[in-house]
């Protein structure tokens, strides 16, 4: 974070030197000349994390569940009841074009709000920020069920897409108040795997919202946004209690601003002898500078940021594409289906796409050193999904579905991957204004991509919905995208040979070393676990 001695500046070196001394790299070896104690002391300090991952993670899951589903379920809507009339673009009366302006707009708010909502958070509580972005979120969500018109559909999006801004990159970045770099990609993954579960789920319980079609004169999208709604209302309520607020040198007691005085205190994260372990592993964490313009300025034009946003652009514009469209795309591939087979078959791919984090992102903590290569080939295999998509059998093809279910199993690890390489690369370099602002510039931009494959294909692409080969130049323009994706990572891995990761370095030649740095340096592949069977 900002508090390591990796910013530009003498300040930022006396700081790091005056928190704790320096070791040459030969120096590590001489640590584990008692290795049982050693061991006992990394156990200990893996406990440690494991009460950080029991407050923080299952809160965040919830949180992130609510959230994906509340932002998607609008993708389903487009299909459901739509043997009735009931669909949103019938109740709506809008055409296939409204409906993709309308997706859109959300992305577009997204874009331009994500840094700044970031920022804010940085400067502000972090666990008050999310519970105002998951409640406001919570509220849109209501909101949506009261649609009549085109135009209440372009506002809803809108507020949708500003509310929500932040809370992906502001996650991200809440991270790295608690964990060291390495240990933030299978995090990261864990929560993650909320989107494809709700995205599961949503398309499973759709089936159940359609049965209750003009029950209460609503029809049955408006039902599911209203009930997804008032949970998320009350889960981003909640979190005022459950998330902690960012941690503090042990002793130490929090100043509360007077705009707080009505905001119910958090339980900190760990107390007592936790705390002090939590404190020496990560004191960089604990030493938090105030950052300027001027050093947001220094991330802004980091030539790693760039390569970093063309990975997400691709890789979040075929998934979102993928999660807005699967019913359509489906649709285009068996006309014959029912509004509730569409919502059951779309379960499956976030089914393929959560087994794949699950696999992948624990291996590319574990040799984070080769994440290029992780996110590479995940993208490859969305590549083969999408060329079976658009070229395997005739109609009604079965091998055309199966791409889709590949498509889903590629995505699943590419998006965690790029976050946490953002963290991992800006966190030393920048400190904590760089987690901040990188994220959301990675995240926000890279969104771009969601707005080209919302807008522009699919039901924003008529020409591309007719004739026997239905979207499949909209299939061919997110193979184009995620190659650009592959180029970008395989950029960032020669450019990074040659100029090196650009970190701060001590007189002796070494980086600034905590605890949970030390052990970034020590756990190589399987490092760690040859050392314990020594």
């Amino acid at each position: 974070m900002s508090v390591e001695a990796t910013g530009r500046g003498p300040e930022n070196k006396n700081m790091a030197e005056s928190a704790r001394p320096r070791r040459k790299p030969d120096d590590i070896e001489e640590q584990h000349v008692d290795q049982g104690s050693e061991a006992v002391d990394i156990d200990r300090i893996e406990q440690v994390y494991s009460k950080l991952d029991r407050r923080i993670l299952p809160a965040f899951w919830i949180l992130y569940f609510m959230c994906s589903a509340i932002r998607s379920n609008v993708g389903l809507a487009q299909t459901m009841n739509i043997a009735q009339g009931h669909d949103l673009a019938s109740e709506l009366n809008l055409g296939p074009k409204q409906v993709s302006t309308g997706l859109a707009l959300f992305y577009v708010c997204y874009v331009i709000f994500d840094m700044p909502s970031n920022l804010v958070m940085s400067k502000l509580s972090p666990h008050v920020w999310m519970s105002r972005i998951v409640t406001g979120v919570g509220i849109i969500g209501i909101g949506l069920t009261g649609m009549k018109a085109a135009w209440s559909f372009y506002l809803l999006r809108l507020l949708l897409g500003i509310v929500i801004a932040g809370m992906w990159p502001g996650m991200s970045y809440y991270l790295t108040l608690f964990y060291p770099p390495s240990r933030t990609g299978k995090r990261i993954g864990r929560y993650f795997t909320a989107s494809q579960v709700s995205a599961a789920v949503v398309g499973l319980v759709s089936a159940g919202f359609q049965k209750m079609d003009g029950l209460g004169g609503l029809v049955g999208f408006q039902w599911m946004f209203l009930l997804y709604g008032i949970v998320g209302t009350l889960v981003g309520i909640s979190l005022l209690w459950w998330l902690p607020d960012r941690p503090l040198p042990p002793g130490e007691v929090r100043e509360k601003p007077s705009w707080r005085k009505f905001i119910p205190d958090s339980k900190p994260a760990l107390s007592g002898e936790d705390a002090r372990i939590h404190y020496e592993d990560l004191t960089r964490v604990y030493r938090r500078k105030v950052w300027t313009m001027k050093d947001l300025w220094h991330v802004v034009i980091d030539w790693r940021l760039w390569p970093l946003v063309v990975m997400y652009f691709g890789v979040v514009g075929v998934g979102i594409g993928t999660q807005a469209y699967a019913s359509v795309i489906i649709r285009g591939i068996n006309p014959d289906l029912s509004g509730i087979d569409l919502s059951l078959l779309t379960a499956p791919i976030w089914i393929m796409d959560l087994i794949a984090i699950l696999i992948f992102t624990p291996l590319s903590d574990r040799f984070h050193h080769h994440r290029a290569g992780f996110f590479s080939f995940a993208v490859l295999i969305q590549i083969g999904g999408l060329l079976m998509t658009t070229f395997g059998g005739g109609a009604k093809s079965w091998t055309r579905y199966g791409g889709l279910l590949l498509v889903g199993f590629g995505l699943g690890p590419t998006v965690p991957i790029c976050m946490t390489w953002t963290n991992e690369i800006f966190q030393p370099r920048h400190g904590e204004v760089g987690v901040a602002a990188a994220s959301a510039l990675v995240s926000g931009l890279g969104n771009l991509g969601s707005i080209l494959t919302t807008y522009a294909l699919y039901t924003g692409w008529p020409e591309d919905a007719k004739g026997p080969h239905k979207y499949r130049k909209s299939n061919l323009v997110m193979i184009g995208i995620l190659c650009g994706s592959i180029l970008a990572a395989g950029m960032m891995v020669v450019l990074l040979r040659v100029f090196g990761d650009g970190m701060s370095r001590d007189g002796n030649g070494g980086e600034f070393v905590d605890g949970a740095a030390r052990r970034e340096i020590e756990q190589r592949g399987f490092n760690r676990m040859l050392r314990f069977k020594r």
